[in-house]
């Protein structure tokens, strides 16, 4: 009864997010386009972003506490986290200082205007429905670890309508992991589906709110080899769920 009555207040409030996320966009959109000319100039867009992310924050209302269990590793490192909705790409850039770029989905390219931070070469895209399409976007992550670039991967592959109970993650990242064998910081974002539930359109849960952060310990691959994907990948599930079970 409670979330059929706050079903009009949140439908206005996502259309509410949807115009200061547009109109944020389109005010910066001439420095983004300007930075994504140039991979030199990928690090600078990297901060407007972060700026962007300030904003969008400030005018969601939406206040972030950050727990780091220990401090981060220097980089690369590839950061996983549980994805449960539109708020986890936002905030990962109010969690992290250093340079990261995301593994992100194809249909993104399709996205007006936004598109840009993934078809102009910042970000990268996978095509989840073609085996060799994600190899190629495997391969390339590999190489922007190989610049020392940190990689955020969700491991669910997209936001499962379950949220915020997970889905089984896939290989890729850890596979990434030790093939390259950098460390992987799992990363718990607890409430972000209360502020903008990502399965459902108008229906879903959105509003202010509170919400946290909570960057675990880095888990080492050193030394880990392909047999040890399927534990390793096992191990940060238990990791990431254990911040859901705790908050």
């Amino acid at each position: 009864m409670k979330d059929l009555l706050l079903t009009p207040f949140r439908a206005l409030w996502k259309i509410y997010f949807f115009i200061i996320f547009s109109g944020t966009l389109l005010l910066l959109y001439p420095v983004f386009l300007w930075n994504l000319q140039k991979p030199e100039r990928f690090v600078t867009c990297f901060r407007w972003m972060r700026f962007w992310a300030v904003l969008l924050q400030i005018f969601g209302g939406v206040v972030l506490l950050r727990k780091y269990s220990s401090p981060l590793p220097k980089p690369p490192y590839i950061i996983c986290a549980n994805h449960s909705s539109y708020w986890d790409i936002i905030l990962m850039y109010r969690v992290f200082r250093d340079y990261f770029v995301f593994m992100g989905k194809d249909e993104l390219r399709n996205w007006p205007v936004f598109h840009v931070f993934f078809t102009k070469g910042m970000n990268i895209l996978v095509n989840r429905k073609n085996p060799v399409g994600a190899t190629k976007a495997l391969q390339e992550a590999g190489e922007r670890l190989d610049r020392g670039e940190c990689v955020v991967i969700f491991p669910e592959g997209t936001i499962p309508k379950t949220a915020p109970k997970m889905k089984a993650f896939k290989n890729g990242a850890f596979r990434l992991a030790v093939e390259k064998q950098v460390p992987i910081v799992p990363v718990t974002f607890t409430g972000n589906w209360k502020l903008l539930q990502g399965s459902v359109f108008l229906k879903g849960k959105a509003g202010p709110g509170i919400t946290k952060a909570i960057v675990h310990s880095p888990v080492s691959t050193k030394g880990l080899s392909e047999e040890d994907i399927v534990p390793l990948k096992n191990k940060v599930y238990q990791i990431i769920a254990s911040g859901l079970e705790k908050s």
